[in-house]
């Protein structure tokens, strides 16, 4: 097989790869509840619920937030744990500078500034209304009781 025809067998097995993924597309809200219904939490750190969900089909895992009472490094264990769950971009209230930065580096998109229900956010997404965020919106131990 030559080259240009070998190249152009991998480009198209790319592109489908790239359309799956953008098909099936994982994100994850923070939620102040277990359901689509539930408000959506302004923190991320330390949200109640983590709700991962096929943006399309709104199938979804609710997770209770395993880092939510942690004594410090909240926004970064949650970061890693959101990337492990291998989702492609976060929507929630406010996220610090050490969460962000850890789900960046995992190249995640970040989307701040949401209110509202966890399926009216998720609306919102899907229609491009609302762009990721260039930078954390709160920062560090935001979270935090009293803070």
């Amino acid at each position: 097989m030559d080259w240009t025809r070998q190249s152009a067998i991998i480009l198209a097995d790319t592109k489908e790869s790239t359309k799956e993924r953008m098909i099936n597309m994982k994100i994850c809200v923070t939620s102040q509840g277990d359901n689509l219904d539930a408000e959506l939490d302004p923190r991320f750190g330390r949200c109640k619920y983590f709700l991962f969900v096929d943006k399309d089909t709104l199938e979804f895992e609710a997770v209770k937030n395993p880092n939510i009472d942690a004594m410090g490094g909240a926004g970064i264990q949650s970061g890693q744990f959101v990337a492990g769950k291998g989702v492609k971009a976060v929507l929630t209230g406010n996220v610090g500078p050490n969460a962000f930065q850890t789900l960046k580096t995992a190249g995640i998109d970040v989307v701040t500034g949401l209110s509202g229900s966890v399926k009216e956010a998720i609306k919102e997404y899907n229609k491009g209304g609302i762009e990721p965020t260039q930078g954390p919106s709160v920062s560090s131990k935001f979270g935090l009781p009293g803070k």
